[in-house]
């Protein structure tokens, strides 16, 4: 039948611990020892185990009642030791339940009249080698510590029953635990499903008040907007679960889609059994010389956070669930990448073809591009820069609509710049639109994070895509040039000449990628030679302002072809209540911080892949449909704005300049 102790003497547990001595139970030394309820009161108990492999092993366990906040009565109620014959093994594992190499699993059903288990369906793990079975006991030591908030408990974690206690007939070196049956899929085996997303919304019975829950009160619609609150409920649950270890000292270290499974019953998630927790503080403040216990503390939570951000990445886009799409985003990030490019990463590599239509890429996108905001702050490439559970559960992503965030400035920031992205990918540009965008630009460099030049030293090395221009638009449709191009992408790579912090010298360099078109049905048919043209320029970069001059207002007539005035909106747009909030700044400013660039020599190139007649030609063409500074990089001149992701430049005739950043290995067309 099933035990909540064994008796007073302890010769199998003391046979069982001498023979595995050498597998770390000086660690797990808690598990020498069960409880019993008879031994309640009692004296604390000093166990010395020996063996013949390695020295002795002291184990010390107190069971006062006044020594912890956590009974005996507690601990008993909840380690359970059983025997084999009080199961009835089941002829089926769930494909969910599958375990690891050095395991075997098995499902069974509890037939001790007398326990709290009876008819209830168990898994049994079974742990073979020395790895698997510090796991296995490391799931017990844990479970006593989270005792005291079993609600929690219950509701987040794989429940450990206990564990099998061997006789002397049985394998003295494998250990078995027994942990609840909660549900047959893992969240990987659930997106792996063909119609996981109907298929799941019904096994968790999802209902108003289910999205009620997260702020939103629709349900329905298509399907980017099922997924999304889906998504948000689990999210939600798995960063609780998570924040419970964290505020408990323990750190999960293994979160992965195959380790997190979904619960029909209680609809929680549940964080895994826990076996290979750590704790925050080692085995006390002096275990670690090369970190304080605060950055131990610290870097553990962030391999935690990270390890969310990579589950949340494959929830969202499906297309990460396959490996070697994973691995591409594994490998852009360990070149370096800045993170905040994952947007600019995503949308170049994912197959826009897919039957899933990228809808991961819309739901990042919804709400100003909150989705991209968590994701790079979830995988930041410094640990101190990742997010919190508390904050991530607070960030307007998770946030349904009926609730009322208050963004911090960085969100805000990257509101104003996402929606630029998404404008300026419209690509045609009507008055409304360049209105809008003019307006985004001027509340960006409002807002400018790093107005001193040290920062921009910082932040401006890397390779920088030019995503629009406030000046002039030329194309091919309204004209019948003779010689034709086609503008691909237009790069910026700007790099240090020197690694010194009191060198401020900076290289510029231009890549235009251009097709030169050689049919005659042009529209139709835009094959041609390729081609890059190439400006280089050394610029040094000091502290500068940028003045705003207050013009009298002038009546230019009512149908004005002129370009728009984006300070006159501007200061209209300041003025709103809205806005005053945001803006640190009572009045529109007189000036501004920026980043000034003064130009040194330029040098051009042009390479051709084929041979081509009248190249003067199609360089006069590339010019005219690019922004002159672009092409004659001494027209910059200051930086207004700039960010991990985005970076805004001023030209002489006062256009502005909006770069995206852009993978370090992308190659233009």
């Amino acid at each position: 039948m099933a035990l909540c102790g064994v008796s007073s003497t302890p010769n199998l547990q003391l046979l069982q611990s001498a023979r595995n001595s050498n597998i770390g139970l000086k660690r797990n030394h808690s598990l020498c020892h069960p409880t019993s309820s008879s031994y309640r009161g009692a004296k604390p108990v000093r166990l010395r185990c020996s063996s013949s492999a390695s020295s002795n092993v002291e184990m010390e366990e107190d069971v006062r009642n006044g020594s912890s906040s956590v009974s005996l009565e507690d601990e008993s109620a909840h380690v359970m030791q059983f025997k084999w014959n009080d199961f009835k093994i089941l002829d089926r594992v769930s494909i969910g339940h599958g375990g690891r190499a050095d395991e075997l699993v098995f499902e069974a059903v509890v037939q001790v009249p007398d326990s709290p288990l009876f008819n209830q369906g168990v898994v049994l793990r079974k742990l073979n080698t020395t790895h698997a079975q510090r796991r296995g006991r490391r799931a017990i030591e844990v479970l006593k510590k989270l005792v005291r908030r079993r609600l929690l408990y219950h509701s987040y974690s794989m429940q450990v029953h206990g564990y099998i206690s061997n006789s002397l007939t049985d394998d003295p070196y494998s250990f078995t635990l027994v942990h609840g049956c909660h549900g047959s899929f893992s969240i990987r085996h659930w997106l792996q499903q063909s119609d996981w997303l109907p298929t799941l919304e019904a096994t968790l019975a999802l209902d108003e008040e289910s999205f009620r829950r997260v702020g939103d009160d629709t349900t329905g619609g298509p399907a980017v907007s099922r997924q999304l609150r889906l998504i948000r409920i689990l999210m939600r649950d798995l960063l609780i679960g998570v924040n419970y270890l964290h505020s408990h000292g323990l750190a999960h270290t293994e979160l992965r889609l195959e380790n997190v499974h979904i619960s029909p019953v209680d609809r929680h998630i549940k964080v895994g059994i826990l076996g290979n927790a750590a704790d925050f503080y080692g085995d006390g403040p002096s275990s670690s010389n090369a970190y304080s216990t605060m950055d131990r503390r610290q870097m553990m939570i962030a391999f935690d956070m990270r390890c969310v951000g990579f589950m949340m990445a494959k929830m969202v886009l499906q297309e990460l669930m396959d490996p070697l799409i994973f691995a591409k985003l594994k490998s852009f990030l360990a070149k370096g990448n800045d993170p905040s490019s994952l947007r600019e990463f995503f949308v170049t590599t994912l197959n826009t073809n897919s039957e899933s239509g990228n809808n991961g890429v819309q739901i990042l996108d919804r709400n100003w591009g909150a989705g991209w905001h968590l994701l790079s702050s979830l995988i930041a490439t410094r640990p101190s820069k990742r997010i919190s559970c508390l904050d991530a559960l607070k960030h307007p992503f998770l946030c349904g609509p009926r609730w009322r965030v208050a963004p911090s400035m960085d969100i805000i920031r990257w509101g104003l710049g996402s929606t630029a992205v998404r404008i300026s990918e419209e690509y045609i540009y009507r008055m409304p639109q360049r209105q809008r965008l003019s307006h985004f630009i001027e509340l960006m460099e409002m807002l400018n994070p790093c107005p001193k030049p040290n920062c921009w030293l910082e932040l401006l090395p890397g390779r920088w895509r030019l995503l629009y221009s406030t000046g002039k638009h030329i194309g091919l449709t309204l004209r019948q040039p003779s010689t034709r191009a086609l503008i691909g992408n237009v790069h910026l790579t700007i790099s240090r000449a020197s690694e010194d912090a009191n060198n401020t010298s900076l290289s510029f360099t231009s890549d235009i990628g251009f097709t030169a078109i050689t049919s005659k049905d042009w529209p139709h048919d835009k094959t041609g030679a390729r081609g890059k043209l190439q400006t280089l320029s050394q610029f040094r970069l000091v502290a500068g302002k940028r003045l705003y001059l207050k013009e009298e207002k002038k009546n230019i007539g009512k149908f004005s072809m002129g370009e728009p005035n984006a300070e006159e909106g501007l200061v209209e747009k300041l003025g709103t209540k809205k806005w005053k909030k945001v803006v640190p700044f009572k009045e529109f400013p007189s000036s501004l911080p920026v980043a000034k660039l003064v130009s040194g020599e330029i040098e051009v190139t042009m390479n051709m892949a084929d041979r081509i007649e009248s190249p003067g030609k199609v360089i006069g063409e590339v010019r005219k449909q690019i922004p002159q500074e672009m092409f004659d990089l001494s027209k910059l001149v200051c930086g207004t704005y700039i960010d991990s992701r985005l970076l805004v430049l001023r030209c002489v005739n006062g256009s502005a300049l909006l770069f995206t950043r852009s993978s370090l290995d992308n190659k233009s067309m």
